[in-house]
């Protein structure tokens, strides 16, 4: 099992103006959310540590019972074990059972299992019932509901999410919220979440990390981000100051 991921002096550069470069630590038990304005190089993290886009130098290391692992970009079995929530699903335009299937018949898992596990994935995001409707049929949050079912269901070691109830109503938004808090309760792996919601970041995160213009400002327990945070940048942004 992942179960730490360490990032050392990762870079990226997008054009003159703008290059992420930053460290970061996750350890399994954890929500790490990753907050700050527009621009600031989020998703692009994001995207990095869930082995999408490589850096253009630094470390990307997972770590298994403590141990660390090579090639990350290209070890097969990390790479099966790590899986990002997009902002918007890109959902096949096959059945709600297909789609959410799809990631445990890549890996060759056996029928019998596939069907177990597919239902039990749905049950879990209150998809029950409608696993035989085509998937660009349902609603933007359940859309969003689908997409994390086919990441669960591959029983991940890392969860990424990418501004997961973006655009969402409230009652789609709090379904969500509860899915993945109740996820890491039963699983305790690493979580990390990009969000512009603070509302979402001080009800699910244990840890928010504070980025600006492409680098890590603050990173701190979310008591101590949320009553006191230790730079005038995070202040800004927790009063809506800078966005």
């Amino acid at each position: 099992m992942i179960d730490r991921l360490e990032v050392l002096d990762i870079r990226k550069q997008y054009n003159s103006r703008f290059e992420l470069a930053c460290s970061f630590d996750a350890t399994k038990g954890a929500v790490y959310t990753i907050a700050g304005p527009n621009g600031s190089g989020k998703s692009t993290l994001l995207r990095i540590l869930s082995l999408i886009e490589p850096p253009d130098s630094g470390k990307v290391i997972y770590y298994n019972d403590g141990a660390s692992m090579l090639n990350p970009y290209k070890n097969i079995v990390i790479r099966r074990k790590v899986v990002l929530v997009p902002t918007r699903a890109g959902l096949f335009n096959e059945t709600v059972f297909n789609n959410v299937a799809y990631g445990l018949k890549l890996r060759r898992t056996i029928n019998s299992v596939i069907g177990d596990r597919v239902m039990e994935a749905l049950k879990e995001v209150g998809l029950a019932g409608k696993e035989y409707r085509n998937a660009l049929e349902l609603s933007s949050g359940e859309a969003q509901r689908l997409a994390l079912a086919r990441a669960l269901v591959i029983d991940p070691d890392i969860l990424f999410l990418d501004e997961p109830t973006a655009s969402l109503d409230p009652d789609n938004t709090r379904v969500i919220e509860d899915i993945i808090s109740e996820w890491r309760r039963k699983t305790n792996k690493i979580i990390v979440i990009v969000t512009h919601n603070l509302h979402q970041a001080k009800a699910l995160s244990d840890i928010v990390i504070f980025m600006y213009k492409g680098k890590i400002i603050e990173s701190s327990s979310v008591d101590s981000f949320f009553k006191k945070p230790s730079t005038k940048l995070a202040q800004k942004f927790i009063c809506g100051e800078v966005y």
